[in-house]
C-alpha cells in the first residue's frame, strides 16, 4: 500500500503593494523630517551705513563673536586655537566656503584680531563680516 504525501500548502506573500508602502513611509519622512539650523548666539551687531545681502547660504561657516571673547564656530563652542584646525578642514571639503564672522559691537579688537589671524593661517581667506543695516543713513 502506497502512502501518498500530503504536500504543504505554499505560503505566498503578497508583494503588489510594497512598492506604495515603501513610497508612503518616504513621503511621511520627508514631511516630519526636521533640519536644524544654526541658532545663533544673542550679540548685538555693529551697525552699518550700507550692506550687501550674501543670498547663497550654502558655503557659509558662521562664526560668532560674543562680547566676553567666547568664540562659537557652527553653534559650538571652541577656543581660538581650534579655529585655525576647524577652518582648514572646512576649507579643504568646500574650496567655495566663506567665513560669516558676527561680532559683538562692544567686543575687545585683540579677539576680532586673533580669529582673522587663525583664518589667515588656515587659508580660508573669503571672509565676510556681519553687521546692523543702519536705515535713515544719519
Amino acid at each position: 500500500m502506497k502512502i501518498q504525501r500530503i504536500a504543504k500548502p505554499k505560503v505566498i506573500i503578497p508583494t503588489a503593494s510594497m512598492a506604495d508602502i515603501a513610497f508612503l513611509l518616504i513621503i511621511f519622512f520627508m514631511l516630519t523630517t526636521v533640519f536644524r539650523k544654526e541658532r545663533g548666539q544673542k550679540i548685538a551687531l555693529p551697525l552699518a551705513k550700507s550692506t550687501e545681502r550674501i543670498l547663497k547660504r550654502k558655503h557659509l561657516a558662521y562664526v560668532w563673536l560674543a562680547r566676553d571673547g567666547k568664540i562659537y564656530v557652527m553653534d559650538k563652542r571652541v577656543n581660538p586655537q581650534r579655529i585655525s584646525y576647524d577652518f582648514r578642514l572646512r576649507a579643504l571639503e568646500d574650496p567655495n566656503l566663506i567665513a560669516m564672522l558676527m561680532f559683538d559691537k562692544d567686543v575687545k579688537y585683540a579677539y576680532v584680531d586673533s580669529i582673522l589671524e587663525a583664518l589667515r593661517e588656515a587659508k580660508a581667506l573669503r571672509i565676510t563680516f556681519s553687521t546692523e543695516f543702519k536705515r535713515g543713513g544719519g
